[in-house]
């Protein structure tokens, strides 16, 4: 039974029932009465969260004390997460470093790349981006623009289309999100790393809205830079610590322009003057917050424990039955799908514009159905495929098409704003 023909929820029982990643639900903490539709913007918890932040707290903190930066392993943690994140974006040992957060490791990432653009080939001063890539990333091409003062130009395409008509000689970096936060399109990186350096420009890729919800591989696409983040499919924990890749060949070509102390080739023995590490250690900064930076294994160890390919299958055909069901079910309601249908060309969350669609996701999130909203009027339903089922889909949609039909959103307390969308 494909999607289409889904006409009652028993159907999505079976499809549960039949789901070879059945068992990995049971590895979150998923309230009672809540279908989570936001793990593309926060994952839920795993299960093992809790005895790992008490063991890190009570034994490494409080026994070990400082000790336990080298009994614990605390001060080789970024560089053995990267390594144990590596096979899920393609990667290879060495080349990935948990830290900081996403718009920092953008920063170094665009920085060094200007950097090596400078050296061979001086000349070009324009950075390509997407007017709708994630906004930080377009915030920290402006603010290196602005700081360096050296004619560099941000150019922004409207659509991915455009890409091949707006890299020229001038380009010296293209950075775009491998899946967009808004839309839910996808790139072909492969495809696109080779149009842009084809062109002599270097590829930077933002992985936040791919990374563990879909096959990636880095290395196999010869991209330059790669950065994403650990709390969304990864399930690090809110705000929990990003990461970058870089590929071999520019490690030591580029200049990672913050220069601390933890990317120094001998940290402690505390000299004046500062010397990169040769290895990709060179890509971190300061120390690091062991706490959070822990419970980034806990999601990790889940999606390793989960074949790719089968998360990648489930998770286009619950965004095809998402699709369809509010097409049937809530076609009345002037809803807009934004996010593509094509496979090839769609991440893992779904996203429909309704003009009052702030108000309708918060008569949702009341109702137990937790997605997001993105400006302007995107209502938008991120389907993580390790705790999300067909049945929930088929709920959500059945939640949804009762708001529109009874206006259940339109109130002022729907209406009114809140800090966090």
């Amino acid at each position: 039974m494909t999607a289409t023909e889904v006409l009652a929820q028993a159907d999505c029982v079976q499809f549960d029932l039949d789901d070879p990643l059945r068992a990995f639900r049971d590895q979150f903490e998923i309230p009672e009465g809540v279908i989570y539709l936001d793990g593309n913007s926060l994952g839920a918890k795993p299960r093992s969260a809790a005895a790992c932040a008490e063991r890190v707290i009570r034994d490494e903190w409080g026994i070990g004390l400082i000790r336990s930066w080298n009994t614990a392993g605390w001060f080789d943690l970024p560089t053995r997460l990267g390594d144990k994140l590596a096979p899920l974006i393609g990667a290879g040992a060495g080349q990935v470093v948990v830290t900081d957060s996403t718009s920092i490791n953008l920063f170094k990432a665009l920085a060094s790349a200007l950097t090596i653009a400078e050296q061979n080939q001086p000349a070009r001063r324009v950075i390509v981006s997407e007017r709708d890539n994630f906004p930080t990333d377009l915030y920290i091409a402006e603010g290196i623009i602005g700081f360096l003062d050296r004619g560099y130009e941000l150019r922004l395409i409207d659509d991915p289309a455009e890409l091949s008509n707006v890299v020229d000689s001038d380009t010296a970096v293209v950075m775009l999100s491998h899946a967009n936060y808004r839309t839910g399109n996808l790139y072909d990186m492969s495809t696109v790393t080779a149009q842009v350096q084809e062109r002599g420009a270097l590829m930077i890729w933002d992985l936040a809205h791919s990374a563990g919800a879909l096959e990636i591989d880095l290395v196999g696409s010869d991209a330059d830079f790669a950065v994403g983040c650990t709390y969304k499919y990864l399930n690090g924990g809110p705000g929990s610590p990003a990461f970058i890749w870089v590929n071999e060949r520019n490690l030591h070509l580029g200049q990672q322009p913050l220069s601390g102390w933890w990317g120094h080739a001998r940290p402690f023995a505390m000299e004046p003057g500062y010397e990169a590490h040769s290895g990709i250690r060179r890509f971190l900064i300061g120390t690091q917050p062991m706490t959070s930076l822990s419970l980034v294994e806990c999601g990790l160890d889940i999606a390793l424990a989960a074949d790719m390919g089968a998360v990648r299958r489930k998770s286009l055909a619950l965004t095809d039955l998402f699709i369809d069901l509010v097409e049937q079910h809530c076609g009345e309601f002037d809803l807009k799908l934004i996010t593509p249908r094509d496979h090839a060309d769609r991440g893992s969350h779904v996203s429909f514009v309704h003009a009052e669609g702030y108000s309708i996701m918060k008569a949702l999130i009341s109702r137990g159905v937790i997605g997001d909203y993105r400006e302007p009027g995107v209502l938008r339903f991120g389907i993580t495929p390790l705790y999300v089922g067909y049945v929930d889909v088929w709920n959500a949609v059945d939640v949804l098409r009762d708001i529109l039909e009874n206006k259940a959103w339109d109130t002022a307390e729907f209406r009114e704003r809140e800090a966090v969308t």
